[in-house]
Formats: C-alpha cells, sequence, structure tokens
C-alpha cells in the first residue's frame, strides 16, 4: 500500500487528508442525524402532558433545548405559548433556522471534497505526465523504468481521487436527504404543537366566557 501512494507522487497528500476528513464527517454525521437522537420518541406526548397539568416550569424549558433538535424546537414554542400564534410561530421558525443549521453542520465541507478530489486526481494525472515527457526529452523512450514512474503517477492519482470523490458524493446525497426528511418531521411536530396551544387556548376562553 506505501509503495502505491508512493507511486502517487505529491497530490495524494492532499487526497489522503480529504478522504481522512471525510470519513470522519460521515461517521460523525451518522452518528448525529439518527433518528431517535433527532426525533425522539414520544417526546411530544410527554411535553403536552406537562402543558395540560399545568406543570410546564422552566426548569422543563431548559431541559428540553437540552434534549434534542426537536427538544429546542418545541421549547422555543413553549416558552412563548401565552403570547399570539403568530409570535409562537416567529419563535418556532426562528428556533427551526438554528437547528437545520446544526444538522447540515459538515456536509457543505463534504459536498467540496467530493468536488474538489477529482481535481486534485487530475492534477496528480498533469504531474505524472510533466514526469513522463521530461523523463523523454532527457533519455529518450528507450528507458521503460523512466517512463513507468510518471505514467504510475497519473493512474494512481488520478484512481485515488475518484476513490474520495464517488463514497463522499454518495454520502453527501444520503446525509442531505436524510436532513431534508429530518426536518420535515420536525415541521410536523412544531404543527401539532402550534394546533394543539391554539386549541387550548380556545377551550380555556370558552369556559372563562361561560
Amino acid at each position: 500500500m506505501y509503495e502505491i501512494i508512493k507511486a502517487g507522487g505529491i497530490m495524494m497528500v492532499p487526497i489522503l487528508l480529504a478522504s481522512v476528513i471525510a470519513i470522519a464527517i460521515i461517521v460523525e454525521r451518522l452518528w448525529t442525524l439518527q433518528h431517535d437522537r433527532v426525533l425522539p420518541k414520544q417526546l411530544f406526548e410527554k411535553v403536552w402532558q406537562w402543558v395540560e397539568s399545568n406543570q410546564l416550569e422552566d426548569s422543563h424549558l431548559r431541559l428540553l433545548e437540552q434534549n434534542s433538535p426537536l427538544g429546542r424546537v418545541l421549547a422555543a414554542g413553549l416558552a412563548n405559548r401565552h403570547h399570539s400564534r403568530e409570535i409562537v410561530r416567529e419563535a418556532i421558525e426562528d428556533s427551526g433556522r438554528h437547528v437545520v443549521h446544526e444538522l447540515e453542520r459538515f456536509l457543505s465541507t463534504l459536498g467540496t471534497i467530493a468536488g474538489i478530489s477529482p481535481l486534485l486526481g487530475l492534477l496528480g494525472t498533469v504531474f505524472g505526465m510533466i514526469r513522463t515527457f521530461n523523463s523523454i526529452s532527457v533519455s529518450g523512450i528507450g528507458s521503460p523504468a523512466a517512463l513507468s514512474s510518471g505514467i504510475a503517477e497519473a493512474l494512481v492519482a488520478t484512481a485515488a481521487g475518484l476513490a474520495v470523490a464517488i463514497p463522499s458524493l454518495i454520502c453527501f446525497r444520503m446525509l442531505r436527504r436524510r436532513v431534508d426528511g429530518l426536518v420535515v418531521e420536525m415541521e410536523k411536530e412544531a404543527i401539532k404543537l402550534m394546533q394543539a396551544l391554539h386549541n387550548l387556548e380556545a377551550n380555556r376562553s370558552r369556559r372563562i366566557a361561560s
């Protein structure tokens, strides 16, 4: 393996560095974007029990914010539950933007790696061909060993760049799709909360009026 990397020339250094960063991002995002970590089961039902029983306190909201991304969104709405529906909506949307930004963390870097890795491989190919032609100009075409090193550099760099780019691009698309799916589910939970708060307030108003 070392000999293959060595044969790829100087461009193997940034390609290998890019591969290490890509692997780290993929592993970290796969762990962070687990469904139950972002959208814990029964979280909404538990929170709504606090609201209906009038037991929701600031300490609950702080725990909710630290619980999960969905908890942060719900906490933003609940913190403004005594205000108008528009204020609740604005608070949820503002919190949601921050949560989405957190969910998409490092994905742009992964996409950049998927885009530049083939270019790094192509640059390594150019360097390899330059070495090949320099060898031809110095010793002619009668020295296969001199030619093979430049050709090997060109081929190994190209292959390495593609080997990093292809899985990085696949994982980038997959993780973006996962984020989109999680965001849609969070929006559904946020809409459910807004509707539930609206209904609760309407019921209280009717009881007071009666």
